[in-house]
C-alpha cells in the first residue's frame, strides 16, 4: 500500500490585489509504507507547502491527495489521526515546561492513556532531564527533541519531519539523525523528510524527489540520480604521452570523459570493477597520478538547481 499517493496537485497563494503565486505545479508523488522519503529543493522550492498539504494542514486548490488509502481532501480528520508533524523550527508555549506541553498536546489529540503516552517520548527521547524546565530555558537541540516527542505521541502511521536538524551543532544533528532512525526501525513507520543537509537526505532516505520552481524534476534514489546526472566515481588521471582515448569507449560502465592535455577525467557507475580495463589503456604512458572519488547528493543538488 502506498502511504501517499498524490496526483496532479497543485497550490497558489493570493499575490497582490488580482494576482496569484503558483506554489505547486502539477504534483504527482507516491510514497511507499515503511520508507523514509526525502523532499529536497532550494529555498521557495515549495517544500514546506507540500508537507503541509500530504499532512492535511493545508488543502490544494485542486488534485487528489490519499494517505493509507483514504481520501486526505474529504475525510481529513482520519488522516490527523494517523499523522503528524515534526518542524525544525519548533514553537510550543513558551512559559510551559516539557511535561506541561506533551500533556497539553496529549489532551488536543484526545490521547486515552495520556501519561503513559508522555512517558514513552520522553523516555525515547532522553527528555526525563528536561521534564519539569520551561520551554523558552530549552537549547536549540533539546526543542528539536521536544517536538519529536510532539510528534510521536499519537503514534502516527506516516511522521513528517520538516528540517528536523536545522540549526544544530554537528554533535546533535548526528544524535537527531540516530533518533529518527531509531524510531523508524523500532516503529516502522513511514517518515517523509525535507532538508537542506545533502549528507542528512543521503543518510536517511531511499527515494527522494526533488522540488524546483514548485515542480517535481527528479524522483529516484540517490544512486539513481547520480547515474541519471553522470555524477558517478570520477577517475582523473594525470598522464605524460599520447594513448589512444576511443578506446575508452569499448568499457562499459563509463558514463562520461573530459579530456585535456595532460589530464582526462572519467565518470563511471563503479571505479572498482573496470580500473583495471581503464589502466590497460594507459599501458604506453607515464601515470603522474590518479584520483578516484565518489560523487554526493549536493553534487546532485547543485546540478539541478540551475
Amino acid at each position: 500500500m502506498f502511504a501517499v499517493k498524490a496526483e496532479r496537485v497543485d497550490k497558489h497563494y493570493k499575490n497582490g490585489v488580482n494576482g496569484k503565486k503558483e506554489v505547486l505545479k502539477n504534483i504527482s508523488i507516491n510514497i511507499e509504507e515503511g520508507e523514509i522519503f526525502g523532499i529536497l529543493g532550494p529555498n521557495g522550492a515549495g517544500k514546506t507547502t507540500l508537507i503541509s498539504i500530504l499532512s492535511t494542514l493545508t488543502l490544494p486548490d485542486s488534485g487528489k491527495l490519499e494517505i493509507f488509502g483514504i481520501d486526505a481532501l474529504s475525510q481529513a480528520d482520519r488522516v490527523k489521526s494517523i499523522v503528524n508533524v515534526s518542524s525544525g523550527n519548533p514553537n510550543f508555549p513558551w512559559s510551559l515546561t516539557v511535561y506541561e506541553n506533551l500533556r497539553y498536546f496529549s489532551m488536543l489529540y484526545a490521547i486515552k492513556n495520556k501519561d503513559i503516552s508522555i512517558k514513552k517520548v520522553i523516555d525515547m527521547l532522553e527528555l526525563e532531564p528536561f521534564r519539569n524546565a520551561r520551554f523558552d530555558s530549552l537549547s536549540t537541540g533539546t526543542k528539536q527533541r521536544l517536538s519529536l516527542a510532539k510528534a510521536l505521541l499519537n503514534e502516527p502511521r506516516l511522521l513528517f519531519l520538516d528540517e528536523p536538524t536545522m540549526g544544530l551543532d554537528p554533535d546533535m544533528a548526528i544524535k537527531i539523525r540516530k533518533q529518527i532512525k531509531r524510531i523508524h526501525e523500532e516503529r516502522e513507520i513511514t517518515i517523509v523528510l525535507t532538508t537542506h543537509y545533502m549528507k542528512e537526505a543521503e543518510e536517511l532516505c531511499g527515494r527522494i524527489a526533488f522540488l524546483k520552481k514548485g515542480e517535481i524534476i527528479a524522483n529516484a534514489s540517490p544512486t539513481e540520480l547520480k547515474r541519471q546526472m553522470k555524477l558517478g566515481e570520477s577517475i582523473t588521471i594525470e598522464y605524460e604521452g599520447d594513448f589512444d582515448i576511443a578506446g575508452l569507449k569499448n568499457i562499459p560502465g563509463i558514463l562520461d570523459t573530459v579530456y585535456s592535455p595532460g589530464m582526462i577525467k572519467i565518470v563511471a557507475e563503479n571505479a572498482g570493477p573496470i580500473l583495471d580495463n581503464i589502466l590497460k589503456i594507459f599501458a604506453n604512458v607515464h601515470i603522474k597520478n590518479i584520483d578516484i572519488s565518489q560523487p554526493d547528493l549536493e553534487d546532485v543538488f547543485l546540478e539541478l538547481a540551475r
